[in-house]
């Protein structure tokens, strides 16, 4: 099956994100599953490098990298990037600046589209 997971939320503060990659980290892992992580609007910064969190407490980056791992694909906006002040410097390795072509090839590539 092949899964797209758009999310929109930011990394922290609720817990769409969290949820959403939770998910998506559990369906990677499955042999004949292909999954597709696309970061919009707040969600960009989801894929900001070296994230620093409190002990015990999740991290986005780790998680991203676990569906990188696993062999999914995550894909930034590149416009919410710019208008977040991150540069292709500033990403998770794994990840890639991405744009709405790119998103609208993936949700035709899609079995399913998830959106948090």
């Amino acid at each position: 099956m092949k899964t797209l997971f758009i999310l929109n939320e930011p990394p922290y503060g609720n817990e769409r994100t969290y949820n959403g990659l939770r998910v998506a980290g559990h369906l990677s892992k499955q042999e004949g599953n292909e999954v597709r992580v696309f970061l919009i609007g707040d969600a960009a910064s989801s894929a900001h490098r070296n994230q620093k969190v409190p002990q015990g407490f999740y991290n986005i980056e780790v998680m991203l990298g676990s569906v990188i791992r696993h062999g999914g694909a995550v894909g930034i906006c590149g416009t919410c990037m710019d208008a977040r002040g991150m540069g292709d410097g500033d990403i998770a390795d794994g990840t890639h600046r991405s744009t709405l072509t790119e998103l609208g090839e993936w949700t035709a590539w899609a079995d399913k589209v998830l959106v948090f």
